[in-house]
């Protein structure tokens, strides 16, 4: 399998899990034009892509769906709600709705030679959800714009080789910063943004001796700063007693409108 992502944050997101004959995307929150040059640096192109996973509908999730959608023939694939609030929007109205294909927390779909199986996240969307890929006895998982994680996050995520989770805000920045407080209390609250805190406390419970990479994704640009989110995760892990040292983990944070390295296993 690859994993990469092409960008991550409130400018766009977008990230490519593959294997040999497969070719998905999962999210297309940056324009048709940088997507397809990420792809070209993995020898494809729009039209090698054989289905397109959205989370939820906010635009930094599906701003480059109606483009894209133009140049692949590829399903889109996104529970019933995210289906309805797509489609309710300028560019999903002017998509085929036959080219929407409904799935639903814990039940996998099968596309090509890799299995996916959503997971249910808290997030102030329709009906947002995070994935995990599997294949061939590998496991990805995308996992981003949850407030908040459970025991049931917990499991999902567990036995993962390659990880893109959520490290949104550090919470003194945002506190301090110039938002509002509405927004403020919506980014703290059980159904806004993970805090780096969070995210590492997250991580202790989910560390492996398999892990191939670990990225932290979905940064504010605003609230938050590259090196100050992998500081802090870095801080929980050695304190959590999780039994791992973050100098012996493969921790990236990945970068707000450029491609992350590829990680193949």
């Amino acid at each position: 399998m690859r994993f990469v992502s092409f960008g991550s944050g409130s400018s766009g997101n977008c990230t490519c899990i593959d294997s040999d004959r497969t070719h998905l995307l999962v999210d297309v929150g940056l324009t048709r034009k940088k997507t397809a040059e990420c792809l070209k640096q993995m020898d494809l192109s729009l039209k090698d892509i054989d289905g397109i996973f959205l989370t939820h509908e906010h635009s930094d999730h599906i701003a480059g769906l109606r483009l894209i959608a133009k140049q692949t023939d590829a399903p889109i694939y996104a529970t019933p709600g995210t289906i309805e609030a797509v489609r309710s929007t300028t560019g999903g109205r002017e998509i085929d709705p036959d080219r929407f294909i409904a799935v639903r927390p814990d039940v996998k779909t099968t596309v090509g030679d890799i299995t996916v199986c959503p997971i249910h996240i808290s997030h102030d969307a329709a009906d947002p959800v995070g994935y995990r890929f599997l294949h061939g006895g590998k496991k990805a998982c995308v996992c981003t714009d949850l407030g908040c994680y459970t025991d049931y996050t917990v499991e999902c995520l567990q036995d993962s080789d390659v990880l893109l989770l959520e490290a949104n805000h550090d919470v003194n920045m945002l506190q301090v910063g110039p938002y509002p407080y509405s927004l403020k209390r919506r980014i703290l609250s059980d159904r806004g943004h993970l805090s780096n805190a969070s995210s590492g406390e997250l991580l202790n419970r989910i560390l492996n001796h398999h892990l191939k990479a670990i990225f932290l994704g979905h940064l504010s640009e605003e609230n938050n700063l590259p090196e100050l989110a992998f500081e802090t995760v870095r801080v929980e892990i050695m304190d959590g007693g999780s039994g791992y040292r973050p100098d012996d983990l493969p921790i990236h944070v990945a970068r707000r409108r450029n491609m992350s390295e590829i990680v193949s296993w």
